[in-house]
């Protein structure tokens, strides 16, 4: 058993006083006790006492269930079917070292963190996972709709979790395409997000058989026209430098935005781009929106049932007892 509003028994411990010392010490016969016998006898001749008491007695457990009934008692069970329409959404997260690069403040991975956040934020029913990857891919987060979960794995990701570095997208969306190809029903989303530097495999080719499968494959490119330098640790103090080449010179990390527009177009998706102005996730939230949802799984969960209305019923009954019940005897 449960309550809803559990501080409301607090005012049961006044009303179970009251009620004891109407049981024990309340005598009806006590009334003027030093008037006389015969004026006593006189008046108190058509008076019920017994019904007084039920009166009495009536009112205050009426009170007492009413106090219950406020509380929200709940007890036993009820099982509840819920249906959620919505898209399964995979979200193949790019954390090579490249993503540290600064041209899009405060960093490639830092902006893409923020702009999906804001993103699943406007999630309605859609399931979502997230992969990451960099020289190889791994799942993050199971497909969920545990949206406040999903914000907590993201906030995590840095470019420091897989040493193995690279970008890989191709294995990153042949691991997506696993997720949600078990599925036969359609409504499913790739979304790949990378600055596309230094790719690796056949991206073109994999997003071709998972339009074939009905999974849309949406990019997002990170990072400006320009480039930017990538910022490495030189040592445990976190002295930093920026990524050189074998000759010395510094590396310029630039978006490979027409390797992302051509993976998206073969996966039957559109690219986005992530910069420093306005709203990026805006335009990608409501291609999602626009999409045809379906029923993507229902379940049924127990849990406890709202009982305050019986109680409340029998505080009824007890208030009408007190009301109605005579306390005089008609005698003609």
């Amino acid at each position: 058993m449960n309550f809803s509003y559990p501080w409301f028994l607090l005012l049961l411990i006044p009303i179970i006083f009251q009620l004891l010392v109407e049981i024990i010490f309340y005598k009806n016969i006590n009334i003027f006790p030093n008037a006389k016998t015969i004026i006593r006898e006189n008046n108190y001749k058509n008076i019920n006492f017994k019904n007084n008491d039920y009166t009495r007695y009536s009112f205050v457990f009426g009170v007492l269930c009413l106090t219950l009934a406020a509380a929200g008692p709940q007890f036993g069970s009820k099982v509840k079917k819920v249906e959620r329409q919505g898209v399964d959404l995979v979200i193949a997260f790019d954390t090579s070292i490249s993503m540290d690069a600064s041209d899009v403040k405060p960093s490639r991975i830092e902006k893409a963190k923020y702009e999906i956040g804001k993103l699943i934020q406007n999630l309605k029913g859609d399931r979502v996972s997230i992969i990451v990857f960099a020289g190889t891919s791994h799942l993050y987060l199971p497909l969920t709709t545990d949206y406040e979960a999903a914000q907590l794995f993201l906030s995590a990701i840095d470019t420091k979790m897989i040493p193995n570095q690279g970008t890989s997208i191709s294995s990153a969306l042949e691991k997506a395409i696993e997720i949600v190809k078990k599925d036969r029903n359609k409504y499913k989303v790739v979304l790949l997000i990378s600055d596309g530097e230094d790719h690796e495999g056949n991206a073109i080719d994999l997003s071709k058989q998972a339009s074939d499968l009905d999974i849309s494959i949406h990019t997002v490119g990170i990072g400006s026209n320009m480039g930017g330098l990538i910022p490495i640790n030189l040592d445990s103090d976190d002295t930093k430098d920026f990524k050189r080449d074998k000759a010395g010179r510094l590396i310029t990390s630039v978006l490979n935005k027409v390797m992302l527009e051509d993976i998206a177009k073969a996966g039957s998706g559109q690219f986005f781009h992530f910069s420093n102005n306005g709203q990026s996730y805006v335009d990608l939230s409501d291609e999602i929106d626009s999409m045809e949802k379906r029923k993507i799984n229902s379940h049924e969960y127990s849990e406890y049932e709202e009982r305050f209305q019986p109680v409340a019923f029998c505080s009824l009954l007890f208030f009408i007892i007190s009301f109605l019940l005579p306390n005089r005897f008609n005698r003609d």
